[in-house]
C-alpha cells in the first residue's frame, strides 16, 4: 500500500496534471471548441437508430460507454475526492469533464477512422488500433491493450465489486463472499452472450438507473436548499485555496484539490484514457465526426452532470449537518448525505450503487474482451471471460484503499500511449 501511494504521488504530480489538462485545452482550442455543439451532439445521441448487422448503433455504443463510466466513480469516487482533496476537488473534477469532451471527441474520431473489420463484418477499434494502423506501431498498440486488460480486471472488476460489498455489508449486513458470488453470476450471464447482449442490457438499464439516482440527489438538494449557495461558494473558494480545507474532512492544499479532482474526473469519464473509443469503434456509423459527437456526450452526462450533482450533495451535507461527517471514512461522505433521505436513505444508495456497478462490470468486460482479441485473437476470449468473472469475486473481498490506489496507477499507465497517439495524429482529426 505504501509503495502504491508513493508511486501515485509521483505519477499524479504536476507533470501528469499538466499533460492531461494541457491535452484537454489543446484539443478544445484546435477543434474550435466542440463543446459549443453540445446540443447538436445530444440530439444525435438521443436519436436512437437500429443496430446494423452485428455492429452497434451510435446510441448502443454510447450506452455501452456510459455503462462502463457511470458507476462507483460518480458516487464513491467523488466522496474520496472530497475527503482527500477537499471540496475544491469538485471544481477540478467538473473542469476535467468540460474540457475533456474535446479529448473524448478526438479519441473516438481516430478510433472510427483507424478501426478494423473482422471476417464476420464486425468493427473493432480503440487506441490500440489507432497506434497500430495510424502510427504503424504494433508494439505500442500491444502495450495499450495489455494496460486495458489490466484495467478491466482492476477498474472494471475490483473497484465496482468492492464498492457494492462495502455498501451491502453496511446496509444489509451481507457477507462479502455472498455479494461477490452474486455479482459474478449476474455479470457472467450477460457477458457470455456477447456484445449484442451487453448493448441490449445497457440501452435498457443505464437511462433508468441514472434517472433513479438523480431523483434521489434532487430530493436531497431540495432538503439542503438553504445551504446550497454556501456549498457552491465553498467549492469555488477551496478550488484555489493554498491553505487547509474548510469542513475538517482532511488537510488539503491546491495541489491536493487538483490532483484528486482531476484523477477522479479521469477515472469516471476516462477522457484521456481512451477506453470509450473502443465502444465508439463498434458503431456502424460511417462518418467519424458523427460518432465522435455522440461519444463526446458520455463525458457530459458522466462528469459535468453526475459528478457535479453528487459533489453538491456531499458538500451541502457537510454544511447542513457537520456532525454526520465527523470521523467518517473517506468513502462514506455520499452515504452520510443519503442518510438524510427519510426511511430509505441507506437502501436507496445501496441499490443505486449495485445497479451502477453491475452495468459498469458489464461495460468494462467489453473493453477487456476487445483488448484480449487484439492480443490473442478470438480464441482467447472464452478464457478472458472466465478470468473476468473470477476477478469480480476476488474484488469483493480486497481492501478498498488498495483498490483505489491500484486504479489510479493503471489509469496513469493508459494515459501516456493514448495521448501520444492523439498528438501524433492530430492533423487527422477534423473539427
Amino acid at each position: 500500500m505504501a509503495v502504491l501511494e508513493r508511486l501515485n504521488d509521483l505519477i499524479w504530480g504536476f507533470p501528469m496534471l499538466v499533460l492531461l489538462m494541457g491535452t484537454h485545452i489543446y484539443f478544445t482550442i484546435k477543434l474550435h471548441f466542440p463543446q459549443k455543439n453540445l446540443i447538436y451532439a445530444l440530439k444525435l445521441s438521443l436519436g436512437k437508430t437500429d443496430n446494423e448487422g452485428r455492429n452497434l448503433s451510435p446510441f448502443s455504443a454510447l450506452a455501452t460507454t456510459l455503462a462502463a463510466t457511470l458507476g462507483t466513480g460518480n458516487i464513491i469516487g467523488v466522496s474520496t475526492a472530497v475527503a482527500l482533496g477537499g471540496p475544491g476537488a469538485i471544481f477540478w473534477c467538473w473542469i476535467t469533464g468540460i474540457l475533456g469532451m474535446a479529448t473524448a471527441y478526438s479519441e473516438c474520431y481516430l478510433s472510427v477512422l483507424f478501426r478494423a473489420q473482422n471476417s464476420d463484418g464486425t468493427y473493432v477499434g480503440g487506441p490500440m488500433y489507432v497506434l497500430k494502423n495510424g502510427l504503424h506501431n504494433r508494439n505500442l498498440g500491444s502495450l495499450y491493450a495489455v494496460c486495458t486488460l489490466m484495467a478491466a480486471f482492476g477498474v472494471g472488476c475490483t473497484t465496482q465489486a468492492n464498492s457494492v460489498t462495502q455498501a451491502a455489508s453496511a446496509s444489509f449486513h451481507l457477507s462479502p463472499h455472498l455479494v461477490g458470488i452474486a455479482l459474478s453470476i449476474l455479470t457472467g450471464i450477460v457477458i457470455i452472450g456477447g456484445v449484442r447482449s451487453i448493448a441490449n442490457l445497457c440501452e435498457r438499464t443505464v437511462p433508468a438507473i441514472s434517472f433513479f439516482y438523480l431523483l434521489g440527489c434532487a430530493l436531497l438538494l431540495i432538503l439542503y436548499h438553504r445551504v446550497l449557495p454556501s456549498a457552491c461558494l465553498l467549492i469555488l473558494k477551496d478550488a484555489f485555496s493554498f491553505g487547509s480545507v474548510a469542513g475538517g474532512v482532511a488537510g488539503a492544499t491546491l495541489q491536493h484539490a487538483v490532483r484528486y479532482g482531476v484523477a477522479r474526473g479521469l477515472f469516471t469519464n476516462e477522457a484521456g484514457i481512451g477506453t470509450s473509443a473502443i465502444a465508439a469503434a463498434a458503431s456502424h456509423a460511417t462518418e467519424p465526426r458523427t460518432q465522435a459527437y455522440v461519444s463526446m456526450t458520455a463525458v457530459f452526462w458522466d462528469t459535468v452532470v453526475m459528478c457535479l450533482i453528487t459533489g453538491l450533495v456531499i458538500v451541502s451535507n457537510m454544511l447542513y449537518d457537520p456532525a454526520s461527517v465527523a470521523g467518517i471514512a473517506e468513502t462514506g461522505l455520499t452515504a452520510a448525505a443519503f442518510n438524510h433521505l427519510p426511511y430509505v436513505g441507506d437502501a436507496f444508495l445501496t441499490i443505486s450503487l449495485a445497479a451502477f456497478a453491475i452495468t459498469t462490470l458489464i461495460g468494462w468486460s467489453y473493453f477487456g474482451e476487445k483488448a484480449t482479441e487484439y492480443l490473442m485473437g478470438q480464441k482467447g476470449i472464452p478464457f478472458y471471460k472466465l478470468a473476468y468473472i473470477l476477478m469480480i469475486y476476488l474484488g469483493a473481498i480486497i481492501p478498498m484503499r488498495l483498490v483505489w490506489e491500484s486504479t489510479d496507477l493503471i489509469n496513469a499507465m493508459m494515459v501516456l500511449p493514448n495521448v501520444l497517439a492523439l498528438y501524433c495524429l492530430r492533423r487527422q482529426i477534423k473539427a
